[in-house]
């Protein structure tokens, strides 16, 4: 079988990409009128939002935190939300001192109250330090949004609202995270300012 070309690769990759993108959707756009509105109950009791995952994923995280406390398109106060991905401070010495597994438990039962939202980030949904992180949420009594992939995983049994990429492949659910995450930002701000109705 003869090798692809380079430039076939890279066109077949975008295209791959696309299509998982494109079945956003199908699949995603009821449980993310879901999360927005859940969101924007919380911010609007006066809670806020707290975003978790590991490698890629925590990068997600401190993308939406930055998108909400930020801006995303519309100028606005600033939103409550924390990743609590990022600092290395609590995450290391809850590390060392707990375990891994703890990293973001441990913070949600510090920084969480009912009311709040949670929202963990993991292409398989079975990242142990998530699921420990959103069944901390349950006891606390904070909505649970879960964005992951494939089948959803461990993670989903313990969501309010899953947003399932609609793909196995990691990468394509990364793409498809970024997407629901700025879909969800955008929804936010226009609800928030009484430009898209429930």
């Amino acid at each position: 079988m003869a090798k692809a070309s380079l430039h076939e690769y890279i066109e077949n990759s975008l295209n791959e990409g696309a299509k998982a993108r494109a079945k956003l959707a199908e699949a995603c756009s009821e449980a993310l009128e879901a999360a927005t509105r859940e969101i924007c109950k919380s911010l609007k009791a006066g809670g806020k939002v707290l975003i978790f995952g590991n490698g890629g994923s925590a990068a997600d995280a401190q993308h939406m935190s930055a998108e909400l406390v930020g801006r995303f398109q519309r100028e606005r106060a600033g939103l409550a939300a924390i990743a609590l991905t990022t600092d290395s401070s609590i995450c290391t010495s809850v590390g060392n001192d707990y375990g891994f597994v703890e990293i973001f438990a441990r913070q949600v039962t510090a920084l969480g109250r009912a009311g709040d939202v949670a929202i963990a980030i993991s292409t398989s949904g079975n990242s142990a330090n998530v699921v420990e992180g959103l069944k901390a949420a349950q006891a606390a009594g904070l909505v649970r949004i879960v964005l992951s992939g494939g089948t959803g995983g461990e993670a989903v049994k313990l969501a309010d609202v899953a947003l399932i990429a609609p793909s196995k492949i990691v990468w394509q659910i990364q793409e498809s995270h970024t997407a629901m995450i700025h879909v969800i930002c955008g929804a936010v701000d226009e609800m928030l300012a009484g430009e898209v109705g429930e």
